[in-house]
């Protein structure tokens, strides 16, 4: 595998490469039932932050094994699944089969090409900032920008260095692994001063930040029309 961070097509594929451990990676678990449950309550935190209509195109950031798409998909009009791992998109093809207002996208890992400018109603990213260097992480919030027609809305989440659960987070794999023994993956923690930051720089309207179990931190917001 290749040790550096931002390689992240190289690193997600090597993770990837059966079933079992693209849900590791994904979740660190394999169990059906929980995958649902967590993923219900992703669709409750974007009914409550960015909302869902009947008519909205979806696009999520890092969809991995679709686990959130399979409970999104009935209840918009197009939900796009996009990620950097080719075997992840071959597995969500898999999980996502007989849904058919799907579509699932290859990316690079830095940018949301080829969702076309302005095509899209919301765009979401859950539990993959962590994964993302803070420089990938705003060129994904511009990219947001970009794909959302006027008036769309954009949600993101990390966990939050501030909160306490998420400080034992960073103290553990600070303690756990030495300098070059880190991996490629390795969650890095966000703050919500710095989600915020992100969303305004990039010139999305009416932004919120809020904290969630003393562990994550998230905001959202609108692309001005």
């Amino acid at each position: 595998m290749s040790q550096l961070r931002g390689d992240y097509k190289a690193v997600w594929n090597a993770l990837s490469g059966t079933k079992k451990d693209a849900y590791l990676v994904v979740s660190g678990y394999t169990d059906e039932d929980k995958f649902h449950a967590d993923a219900e309550d992703t669709a409750d935190i974007l009914r409550d932050t960015v909302g869902l209509r009947r008519d909205d195109v979806v696009l999520e950031i890092g969809c991995g094994v679709g686990r959130v798409g399979r409970v999104l998909s009935p209840f918009v009009k197009q939900w796009i699944g996009c990620d950097v791992s080719a075997n992840m998109i071959r597995l969500a093809g898999r999980r996502l089969l007989g849904l058919e207002n799907i579509r699932l996208q290859e990316v690079s890992g830095y940018d949301l090409q080829p969702i076309a400018d302005a095509s899209v109603d919301v765009v979401y990213t859950t539990v993959v900032f962590m994964h993302l260097e803070e420089w990938d992480r705003y060129n994904y919030v511009l990219e947001a920008k970009r794909v959302l027609k006027p008036g769309g809305r954009f949600y993101c989440d990390n966990v939050d260095i501030a909160s306490g659960a998420g400080w034992a987070v960073f103290e553990e794999s600070r303690r756990t692994f030495q300098p070059k023994e880190r991996p490629a993956q390795i969650s890095k923690c966000s703050s919500q001063p710095e989600l915020e930051t992100f969303l305004k720089r990039a010139g999305f309207a009416d932004v919120k930040v809020a904290g969630r179990l003393d562990f994550w931190a998230y905001a959202w917001g609108v692309k001005p029309a």
